[in-house]
């Protein structure tokens, strides 16, 4: 049997290349999760090694070029059943690689990794969710069950999520720009904050809209400031916004209502900051709707790159049955998220995220079956 080693980034990479190398007849022999790639013993990067082997049997060879040429034996290898049971089933599954979207893991992890994609988990982390299922169901011999399904995709998950920035405000920085496209909620979510602010932090604020496309938006804004007891200014250039700025240099918090507008068009984009700062004193943060495509928010969070945004906010999320695509989203973008909203009322319908919170959300609809 000739036997070779192969490492990879995850297990269907890896048996990629053993088909690449060896052909569709190659088994897998062993696979272990291993580091690599560390410096001084820190950084190091998580990977599949396998062992894989290719049974050579030799055939009965004759040319009409060289009657005499000696006939080769076929080489015989010594396997048990069980073994030979085993080779079988990792050389189908092997195969059902080459069929799209077919799994590759046993039926226990693949009817619990089903879960995480009806969530809108993007592939690649359930196949690592899944690699690590399968070490732990390979080390163990034990048939997946539901506790340890749960404890080891929380593992990753939170090793993936918790060196971003989650939480609330810090209230280090005076200035809040709430930014983001039209009908995300950001004024309603404005008021959520700034109420916190005033009524637990006891926080004096005040408010500067900039939306004044939106006759009804800056009439919302002022009837939450009247309840608050905050002032509001209403600014349509850069000398308004400057104005602004000095009127409040006695409270200790200003929230800033942008415009609503398509920010698909980056010249929107533009004109927000030309008008707007973006400096050491200012946090800004963009939210976004539990409810887009992840596509959509992918291409918004795209219009934005040039603005130093801080952390994400997740409006809507009690009008989606999944919430895959924010933590996606989190992880590609390298960003936190500061708070979650799940309704209209202010200031109760807002919750400060944590990566626990939200891994909790993702798997607060699983049973097993």
């Amino acid at each position: 049997m000739r036997m070779k080693k192969i490492t990879a980034k995850s297990m269907p990479d890896a048996m990629t290349k053993v088909r690449a190398e060896l052909g569709e007849d190659a088994v897998i022999l062993n696979s272990k999760v291993v580091y690599t790639n560390g410096i001084l013993g820190l950084f190091k990067k998580k990977q599949i090694e396998v062992v894989a082997g290719l049974e050579e049997v030799s055939v009965l060879q004759s040319s009409k070029l060289n009657a005499e040429k000696p006939v080769s034996h076929p080489v015989t290898t010594s396997v048990s059943p069980e073994l030979k049971q085993e080779l079988s089933e990792l050389k189908n599954m092997m195969k059902e690689l080459k069929r799209p979207h077919v799994s590759h893991f046993p039926d226990d992890i693949e009817s619990q990794l089903n879960y995480l994609r009806n969530q809108d988990v993007n592939e690649e982390l359930v196949t690592e969710i899944g690699d690590e299922l399968f070490e732990h169901k390979k080390a163990t011999g034990e048939v997946l069950d539901a506790p340890t399904f749960l404890s080891i995709t929380s593992r990753v998950l939170k090793e993936k999520l918790q060196d971003l920035p989650f939480g609330g405000l810090s209230y280090r920085k005076k200035y809040i720009n709430i930014l983001g496209p039209t009908g995300v909620g950001k004024t309603t979510t404005i008021a959520k904050m700034a109420a916190r602010a005033v009524l637990e932090k006891k926080k004096k604020i005040g408010f500067i809209t900039t939306d004044t496309y939106r006759i009804a938006a800056i009439e919302q804004l002022k009837t939450y400031a009247n309840l608050l007891q905050a002032p509001v200014e209403v600014v349509y250039n850069k000398e308004d916004f400057e104005q602004a700025n000095r009127n409040y240099l006695d409270v200790d918090l200003v929230f800033i209502d942008t415009a609503g507008r398509n920010y698909l068009e980056s010249k929107f984009v533009e004109e927000m900051k030309n008008l707007l700062h973006f400096n050491d004193s200012v946090a800004s943060f963009l939210v976004l709707s539990s409810t887009s495509k992840e596509r959509d928010m992918r291409a918004i969070i795209e219009q934005f790159s040039t603005i130093p945004i801080d952390q994400f906010i997740m409006t809507k999320v009690d009008e989606t049955s999944s919430i895959g695509a924010i933590i996606n989203i989190l992880i590609e973008q390298q960003k936190g998220l500061a708070y979650l909203t799940d309704g209209q009322e202010v200031p109760e319908d807002i919750t400060e995220a944590t990566v626990d919170g939200l891994i909790k959300m993702l798997l607060k609809e699983y049973s097993y079956a």
